[in-house]
């Protein structure tokens, strides 16, 4: 190998480790965003009913 291969050739590595770090950042940003969005939505449905244990049990086959 020539000196400047192994120049070019760790040159190209840095970059590449530096590119996945900024692509794993951008992900968890992405990740964390959409997590809040998430739960925005969640706290926005209305409470839910009370369970009434009579209430779905019985089917009116006569009407």
């Amino acid at each position: 190998m020539d000196v400047t291969q192994i120049a070019s050739l760790a040159t190209d590595m840095a970059t590449s480790q530096t590119a996945d770090q900024v692509n794993v950042l951008m992900l968890k940003k992405a990740l964390n965003t959409q997590a809040a969005a998430a739960i925005g939505v969640l706290q926005a449905l209305p409470p839910p009913l009370p369970a009434n244990p009579n209430i779905g049990r019985n089917i009116n086959t006569t009407a």
